[in-house]
């Protein structure tokens, strides 16, 4: 027999030279993507048919009660008590630096910009600012609001969180944030609330209602001529903000509002508060967010070169158009657009003057006009530029930890009752993590293999849920089997461990075939995505996650290698490593052909992450399953796998690192409870591994 030289250097690519595969990045997209359209296409069949101002209330009503469950339920409402830290007088009106609190010792910062002379109560407009780390102070938000001071407004400028003053992660040495820019800063803490079923969303809509109670209690503001504007990032919180508080007369989102399908067709899902739990999956889509305030004056605001698809707004624009017409006030359904980029514009920002003049009843003249800059320095609200150096309080890690704590509390209590919650955990990981039973007998094409010294390397593409494709690599010893099987899932994809002398190749020479696939989403279907999370926020928003698809995926290998000759059957385990491990977990839960599960590195559990303000699991959350602290954790999985074997080595706390004795002790009680009661040998914990990764396996394996 003839085998390949150790030089030869193999291509293990399964999706090489076949067209119809030639598209892997894509793969996940498009997957995530048909199930969204398909609900899309449902609720546009179901607007298309409304005919009457009754059909459109009654779409309202559902569209509210769909953005109160998911994104609620908001708090009571606390004192907000208001303090003015300074006053700045310029040239026709004043600057009030304003703080209050949202929640309790939960503060916001902001400026009220009051022109001078004002006589009666006056409307009020306000300015939510997009994803600028100066926020409101930001140049190009400036001009738009001393604009609007200069044509009588009274306009309340705020600090989104993350933003300006209200850095949640600063580092007061570097003075600036530890994490990175707004994006990130949304969606680290964003992840944290996801995994309650939250959304960070609700605390900037609850930031602009508050933001509204405190203009309703000025004297100089009329509570009935209130307005709400921003772009980008303002743009979304105009939508929402506007679609929650039914106080707001008049709305102007800029550059934000799109159809949701053309947002999945090109950008796909942006930052943490722009998404929230089963959306779409629900029935709702941002078209809605216009929806539910007809007829209230709004004007859509864009550009047609915006990183949100004109198209999709030219779509939403005629959609909603046909509700304002069902209540004869189509005249005050409106959209400027002009020849840009993502940005403002001497016509947009003129458009959104005169909208205002209008419905707010404060006539004049509407041209942009050269206005004097400030710097950031004169604008602070507090005495350091920072509420984390000055006031401290309440941040959005710290009110969602104690949510965690309410939650975690529950499962607590549930798991007083083993045999009921071991069931409700299996019923409710499945629900929750959108995992798909696979088909059985689907296609696979062998796409050859490689001759080494003892073994093949058979390269095969398995079919897998709804047409994507698995790429799978099948390590098998010479002889004739039945040989036992490990699964081996790394994060880095299906090549990992198999150079000369790696870990699949030991296990092979032990005599185990090995199956190394790449998940959905990982290896050559890894996501060529320009926001690391946008695959895992579609998949919530879908009522899926990256976690239930990927144990699907390791559901369709075991029954893949079920079907060969030469298998085991009884002896198919399955190792996984990393952020990976959730996937193989939940896997095990659902999957009785697994014999045994070993988790290498693997997260100890959710509610450590939410109770971890600077966690270092990726910000992508392929890790995560929304809402699953409602009703289980990543130690509820561990127990259902009794009376299976299970391997945990080299716990890790959510900053990375080796978890400790006391965070095991604490978080492993319980499937130490479940394995005690049924199988105690099946269970290994090692914390801290003294030995070669390999040789504990190994001897893992073998028992």
């Amino acid at each position: 027999m003839i085998f390949a030289q150790d030089e030869e250097t193999e291509n293990y690519n399964v999706f090489d030279s076949w067209i119809e595969w030639s598209n892997g990045s894509g793969m996940l997209t498009k997957y995530l993507n048909e199930q969204a359209f398909y609900y899309l296409d449902q609720r546009d069949k179901t607007v298309e048919m409304f005919e009457s101002r009754g059909d459109w209330k009654t779409r309202q009503a559902k569209v509210r009660e769909s953005l109160l469950l998911h994104m609620g339920p908001f708090p009571e409402k606390t004192p907000l008590n208001p303090k003015i830290t300074g006053i700045l007088q310029k040239g026709g009106f004043r600057i009030e630096k304003i703080v209050f609190e949202s929640l309790s010792n939960y503060y916001v910062t902001g400026c009220l910009f009051i022109p001078d002379g004002i006589t009666g109560k006056q409307p009020a407009i306000l300015y939510v600012s997009g994803h600028a780390d100066l926020a409101y102070k930001d140049p190009a938000y400036q001009k738009v609001i001393f604009n609007l001071v200069k044509k009588g407004f009274i306009v309340f400028a705020i600090d989104p969180i993350g933003q300006g003053e209200r850095l949640q992660y600063y580092d007061p040495v570097k003075g600036e944030s530890i994490i990175g820019g707004p994006t990130r800063e949304h969606t680290h803490a964003g992840n944290q609330c996801f995994l309650l079923g939250t959304s960070i969303n609700k605390y900037f809509i609850w930031d602009g209602i508050r933001a509204i109670d405190y203009l309703q209690i000025r004297e100089e503001v009329d509570p009935d001529r209130i307005g709400i504007t921003g772009r980008s990032g303002g743009g979304t919180q105009s939508a929402f903000i506007a679609a929650f508080d039914e106080r707001i007369v008049a709305s102007a989102p800029e550059n934000y509002i799109t159809s949701h399908r053309r947002l999945l067709e090109s950008r796909g899902p942006q930052d943490a508060e722009q998404n929230f739990y089963h959306w779409i999956s629900d029935g709702g889509a941002i078209e809605d967010l216009l929806v539910v305030r007809i007829p209230k004056p709004t004007l859509l605001v864009t550009t047609t070169r915006d990183i949100f698809s004109i198209q999709g707004t030219r779509e939403v624009y005629e959609q909603v158009l046909n509700g304002y017409i069902a209540f004869g006030k189509e005249e005050d359904f409106l959209m400027v657009e002009d020849h840009a980029a993502h940005g403002s514009t001497k016509r947009n920002r003129e458009a959104v003057y005169k909208f205002f003049q209008k419905y707010l009843s404060l006539p004049g003249d509407g041209s942009d006009e050269d206005v004097e800059i400030l710097t950031p320095e004169e604008l602070y609200v507090t005495n350091t530029g920072q509420l984390a150096t000055s006031l401290g309080g309440e941040t959005v890690f710290s009110l969602n930890r104690k949510e965690a704590e309410q939650f975690y509390e529950g499962i607590m209590e549930s798991r007083q009752h083993m045999d009921s919650h071991l069931e409700l955990t299996k019923e409710h990981s499945k629900r929750l993590s959108g995992y798909h039973i696979p088909r059985h007998n689907a296609g696979v094409v062998y796409r050859g293999s490689y001759q080494k010294k003892g073994y093949t390397i058979g390269m095969y593409a398995l079919e897998a849920d709804d047409g994507y494709i698995i790429p799978l690599l099948l390590v098998t010893p010479e002889g004739q089997g039945p040989f036992p099987v490990v699964i081996y899932i790394h994060p880095d994809g299906k090549e990992q461990g198999m150079a000369s002398g790696g870990i699949i190749e030991i296990l092979v020479n032990q005599g185990y075939m090995v199956a190394s696939p790449d998940l959905l989403g990982i290896g050559e279907t890894n996501p060529d995505a320009r926001f690391p999370a946008a695959p895992a926020f579609e998949a919530l928003l879908i009522g899926r996650s990256l976690v239930g698809i990927q144990a699907g995926d390791v559901s369709r290998v075991v029954e893949f290698l079920a079907r060969l000759p030469n298998v085991n059957k009884s002896s198919i385990q399955a190792v996984a490593v990393g952020e990976l491990c959730p996937a193989l977990m939940h896997a095990g839960v659902f999957e009785p052909g697994i014999s045994g599960v070993a988790l290498i590195e693997a997260p100890v559990s959710y509610y450590n992450i939410t109770q971890t303000r600077l966690y270092e699991l990726s910000l992508s959350f392929s890790w995560g399953v929304a809402g699953a602290l409602t009703a289980y954790d990543l130690p509820d999985l561990a127990a259902c796998i009794a009376p299976r074997k299970l391997a945990l080595i080299g716990l890790q706390n959510a900053r990375i690192e080796p978890a400790t004795e006391k965070l095991i002790d604490n978080q492993m009680r319980f499937p130490r409870k479940v394995y005690e009661n049924s199988k105690p040998g099946n269970l290994t914990i090692i914390s801290k591994p003294s030995e070669e990764l390999i040789i504990i396996l190994s001897d893992w394996l073998e028992q």
